[in-house]
């Protein structure tokens, strides 16, 4: 198949699998190959192993970071530093896409940024939520009291009970007032950690502190 071809079967796609390029008429084998050498040429991008994107020029729409995190490691969400970013509760600029899933922990490293999954537990696997990117494309993505909490678990040896300071002068969390405090706690049992709970309770109340 020449590229011209199969660019234009392929262009509205936001991202495609090798798996996908059996219903195109030619032999699998063959097209990955061809793959394998538009890669080498710029013209297809690997996100990771088997997925795919057009260059740059050539797509026709170019899937958010947001979108693509989902797509290349699943199930997932977008929370942690990444969703925190995306809901302005903190005032550092994220370079690199966090996400967690229920799966290995992993990371992706491709043209659009480095992307980390952290594992957690099933049980915890909740509070999250469906959205749209500026393509219209649907993503997965905490809840802002799930990138908290997911935050804090994950980071838990950072915290300690008697330095509520932390949360403002280490990680200046800010914008509290979007926070349900109540679903916030209900979201820390779910990990069964004593040690979380007791952190988010004293978050709880350092976000009533900041609301005066």
């Amino acid at each position: 198949m020449k590229y011209l071809d199969f660019k234009n079967k392929v262009k509205d796609f936001p991202v495609f699998s090798s798996s996908q390029l059996s219903a195109f008429g030619e032999k699998e084998a063959v097209l990955r190959n061809q793959l394998s050498y538009w890669k080498k040429k710029g013209l297809v991008l690997e996100i990771k192993k088997g997925l795919y994107v057009l260059n740059e020029h050539d797509r026709k729409i170019t899937p958010s970071r947001y979108f693509l995190a989902n797509q290349i490691y699943a199930p997932s969400y977008v929370s942690t530093e990444y969703a925190l970013g995306f809901y302005d509760l903190i005032p550092e600029r994220v370079v690199d896409v966090t996400s967690v899933t229920t799966r290995k922990t992993s990371r992706f490293q491709n043209p659009f940024g480095l992307f980390i999954y952290q594992h957690i537990g099933i049980p915890c696997f909740d509070g999250f939520r469906g959205t749209k990117d500026e393509n219209n494309l649907s993503f997965m993505i905490a809840t802002p009291e799930k990138a908290i909490v997911d935050f804090i678990y994950l980071n838990l040896g950072r915290f300690t009970l008697n330095r509520p300071e932390i949360f403002d002068l280490s990680y200046r969390f800010q914008n509290l007032d979007q926070i349900d405090s109540e679903y916030l706690l209900n979201l820390a049992t779910l990990f069964r950690c004593k040690k979380l709970v007791s952190v988010v309770k004293a978050f709880i109340e350092f976000i009533n502190t900041q609301r005066g």
